[in-house]
């Protein structure tokens, strides 16, 4: 599923406004990349082949057969990305009956974007690049419970910590602190320096959208008073799969070496397309609070919110996990994300994969959520008496139900818990599994421990940037 809001990946024809579905031949002129350009849906696929292609890189005459656009149109798109830094010449390749054919590859290090783990003891941010690799890594103690202020103040300190010197301009975004003065983000982030209609200041000339020459949006270069755009959202959109708030939906900028935004996981509930609390399990004191919008004024660059189960489940989807599963994450709560055909399953009201709190024992011990004989109030207190086996046993049980009510390829655990045992969640959810299938006659489903270990919940987070710039949405 696609998320709750009104514009899907980016450029969807027909999702985003004017504009959609056009070449990146359009959108405002200028040096630079244009993040305008690239809610063109042609757009976007073109990059997200030269993403996965790697570093043997992708000739156009490929392009064309897997997009399915004309030879012109990717010729068009290729020397735009060229231009802007984000696709460059990675050698020649033989072909039959005529010259060399010349094959691009992506530029990861023209865009970055931050992955943000709000645990209940602990923050964790990674930097990556345009193609998902880790560049950088930061991780401090916090305590979810200290409140708002605090909590807010730890992660800007953290994500500051992760950046190098200069990136984002120097003015405002990096270790010399995040949201001071007029650095990256800061038109529509607040205040009197919000964009207006269409994404442009008072001072800029609107135009249509994509269109070149003087009715362009002024385009500008990340640092000193910039004006980014959330990975290519046009100002008619509503937020969309990605979650990025309102106000932080300005105009257009480029890539490099830009930071694109902040993507931010911690534990649910919560409201992913508002970027909005709910009880969060174990904390109800945040409840209600506009963690996005807050983060965003903080930070200075667009915050997308969601579940760590989901940014989780998003990370290895994007880094190649086919077919539907289910991530299991075990740490200092318990919880799942879904896949489900393809594409990051949040529910009507973006509150699936509360796994933890379905009751297996009626009149159970008492559950931080207020109930009774949850999964994860019997999980988490074997894990405290050190007897993992039953742990790893009454996992399982909860994991039988999800493969009966939905019949998953793939069960995959992570979090911390499990980093510490692997061997022994394995095999005992794994057994519990196998005398399912025995009873219901169908073939086991398999178990494997998540790649990316503790840290795929950050990473993960990152892709809630980073998706919509593929065309991806936030999967």
């Amino acid at each position: 599923m696609r998320g709750t809001g009104g514009a899907g990946a980016v450029g969807t024809a027909g999702a985003t406004g004017p504009g959609a579905g056009v070449g990146a031949g359009g959108g405002a002129g200028g040096g630079g990349v244009n993040l305008l350009a690239l809610r063109s849906h042609n757009a976007a696929l073109v990059l997200d082949l030269l993403r996965t292609a790697g570093d043997e890189g992708i000739s156009r005459l490929e392009l064309a057969e897997r997009t399915g656009l004309t030879p012109q149109a990717v010729s068009k798109i290729t020397a735009r990305l060229r231009e802007d830094g984000l696709a460059a010449e990675a050698g020649r390749r033989a072909s039959t009956g005529g010259k060399p054919r010349t094959v691009l590859r992506l530029v990861p290090e023209a865009g970055h974007a931050v992955g943000v783990h709000l645990d209940r003891d602990e923050v964790r941010v990674v930097l990556v690049d345009l193609r998902g690799a880790v560049v950088g890594e930061h991780r401090a103690a916090l305590d979810l419970g200290a409140g708002a202020e605090a909590v807010l103040g730890a992660v800007r300190e953290t994500v500051a910590g992760v950046l190098p010197a200069g990136l984002g301009g120097g003015s405002g975004v990096g270790s010399t602190g995040l949201g001071a003065g007029p650095g990256l983000g800061s038109v529509g982030l607040g205040g009197a320096s919000r964009a207006g209609a269409g994404g442009q200041d008072g001072g800029s000339r609107s135009g249509s959208a994509g269109s070149d020459g003087d009715s362009r949006p002024g385009s500008a270069r990340l640092g000193g008073g910039s004006r980014p755009g959330p990975c290519g959202f046009d100002s008619d959109s509503s937020p969309g799969s990605a979650g990025f708030a309102d106000a932080a939906r300005p105009g257009p900028a480029r890539l490099d070496p830009a930071l694109l935004g902040v993507g931010v996981a911690l534990p649910g509930p919560l409201d992913h397309a508002r970027g909005v609390l709910h009880r969060v399990t174990g904390f109800p004191e945040w409840d209600g609070f506009p963690l996005r919008e807050a983060l965003a004024k903080r930070l200075g660059v667009p915050v997308a919110v969601d579940k760590d189960t989901n940014a989780a489940a998003l990370g290895l989807a994007a880094g190649g996990e086919g077919g539907s599963f289910a991530y299991l994450h075990l740490g200092t709560g318990l919880g799942a994300g879904l896949v489900i055909g393809g594409g990051v399953h949040r529910g009507a009201r973006t509150g699936a994969g509360e796994f933890g709190h379905q009751v297996i024992q009626l009149d159970g011990p008492p559950c931080t959520c207020g109930n009774r004989g949850c999964v994860e109030a019997l999980c988490l207190a074997a894990v405290a008496r050190g007897d993992l086996d039953e742990a790893a046993r009454v996992l399982g049980a909860g994991a039988a139900n999800l493969v009966g009510l939905l019949d998953i390829d793939v069960v995959l655990l992570g979090g911390r818990t499990v980093a510490a045992a692997p061997e022994a969640f394995t095999a005992g959810v794994g057994a519990v599994l196998e005398a399912h299938s025995r009873r219901t006659g169908q073939d086991a489903v398999p178990v494997r421990v998540a790649p990316g270990g503790d840290g795929a919940v950050a990473v993960g987070a990152a892709q809630l940037v980073l998706g919509p710039v593929f065309g991806r949405g936030g999967a």
